[in-house]
């Protein structure tokens, strides 16, 4: 959630760089402000009779102190008078305030100066590639073929328990699932994430926290009696971990990572392109997430990037990575980097990984805070990334190894595994 007081004092600026998100806020904008403004005219008014009122009653206690008890009764009367009216008053200012509270969700965050702009995925930039292309022979399979062919994963048994997005993994399809996990899990901790296993339900205050609510509710599963929420990512219970935390600036910056199952909805998102692993319902992902120094975040942020890209330079990926323009940025992020990985049977890039930096977007609905020099409270910067989600990966690694043998396994993955080869 955007500050509010940002909002008062870089109007303007407010306005412009909504713009590369392709939202025209001007109205919106005016309107947040106007009622900031009636808030704080009736704050003004409120402070006052409140102020009035502690006169009144201790020129009471005086009086009646005194003796005077008549002139007592008469503030007491007056005394009661300011209390209805501050009452009235107070039901006026929580109005105004979840009212602009309300609006004020609303708005994304604001993207950093640098994000280009544009509409669509095909106007991000790349500013990153790596490894050739795989030269497959012309009869190479598609990896829900070769899933097929070598018995890893049941999409069919999978309709039959639950339904279409969610596979059932088997044989050296499951162990190589388990494998991935632990590796990434590894490697986060070997550099220096804390590992966490988190509930993979939410309240609502954890999915307001990082954005989720009330913005992407279409696209989460929801547990109606107990009102509580499958994640669509661990950065969700991760991140909520500090809500309503205020560390110190030594503390800073945190790392954590997890596993965890994640659950999305896809709605309206199935078609053709989006066969086999390339768009489940449920799907393993290794999350990394920091709390950072605002001094600190976007250089971390190119850190997470490069780790990230070095998982995949160890799988032996091809990938490229593109800072997303305005137009295919998330609500909540300010700078984002995808990583997409070449999935060669199929001919184009799968995206495997994003990695954001959501500066105070999320620590204000969080009430995420640390306390600077002076001891003054300051809101901290929060970043996350995939490190990776598993089935696109898994994807790209069967049909780029495909050949006569079988299916061969990056050396990395090996000791994990227990097998170099799928045939």
């Amino acid at each position: 959630m955007l500050q509010l007081n940002f909002i008062r004092e870089n109007k303007e600026e407010v306005i412009t760089r909504l713009a590369i998100k392709n939202l025209e806020a001007r109205q919106s904008i005016e309107q947040i402000l106007e009622m900031d403004l009636n808030r704080r005219k009736v704050q003004n008014e409120l402070d006052s009779l409140l102020n009035e009122a502690n006169i009144l009653a201790k020129q009471i206690g005086e009086l009646m102190k005194s003796g005077k008890k008549a002139e007592a009764e008469d503030l007491k009367n007056k005394s009661t008078a300011l209390k209805e009216s501050a009452k009235k008053l107070e039901d006026v200012l929580k109005g105004n305030e979840d009212e602009l509270a309300k609006t004020l969700v609303l708005l994304p965050n604001i993207p950093n100066k640098t994000v280009p702009k544009g509409k669509t995925p095909q106007e991000n930039e790349t500013i990153y590639s790596y490894g050739e292309l795989p030269n497959l022979p012309i009869d190479a399979l598609p990896h829900w073929d070769l899933i097929s062919k070598y018995d890893l994963i049941d999409f069919e048994l999978g309709v039959k328990l639950t339904g279409a997005g969610f596979p059932v993994y088997k044989n050296k399809g499951a162990r190589l699932q388990r494998a991935l996990i632990n590796f990434f899990l590894d490697r986060a901790t070997a550099n220096g994430y804390m590992e966490i296993q988190p509930p993979i339900l939410v309240n609502e205050a954890s999915g307001f926290g990082t954005g989720q609510l009330p913005d992407k509710e279409g696209q989460m599963y929801h547990v109606g009696v107990d009102n509580l929420y499958l994640i669509p990512t661990a950065e969700v219970p991760v991140t909520n971990m500090y809500r309503d935390v205020i560390l110190k600036t030594s503390q800073l910056p945190l790392k954590n990572c997890a596993y965890t199952p994640c659950f999305r909805r896809e709605a309206g998102a199935w078609g053709a392109h989006v066969r086999g692993l390339n768009r489940l319902h449920q799907f393993d992902k290794v999350e990394i997430v920091q709390i950072a120094h605002p001094d600190k975040s976007y250089e971390i942020l190119e850190e997470m990037r490069e780790y990230v890209s070095g998982i995949l330079k160890d799988l032996e990926l091809p990938f490229r990575v593109l800072k997303l323009c305005g137009g295919d940025m998330s609500f909540a992020s300010a700078l984002t980097y995808d990583l997409e990985v070449y999935s060669g049977a199929q001919k184009r890039w799968l995206e495997v990984s994003s990695v954001s930096n959501f500066e105070t977007f999320q620590s204000n609905r969080l009430k995420l805070r640390f306390k600077d020099g002076d001891g003054k409270p300051q809101l901290a910067h929060t970043l996350n990334g995939s490190a990776l989600a598993l089935p696109r990966i898994v994807a790209a690694l069967l049909e780029n190894n495909q050949n006569e043998n079988g299916i061969r396994i990056p050396a990395v993955l090996v000791p994990y595994t227990g097998f170099d080869y799928i045939s």
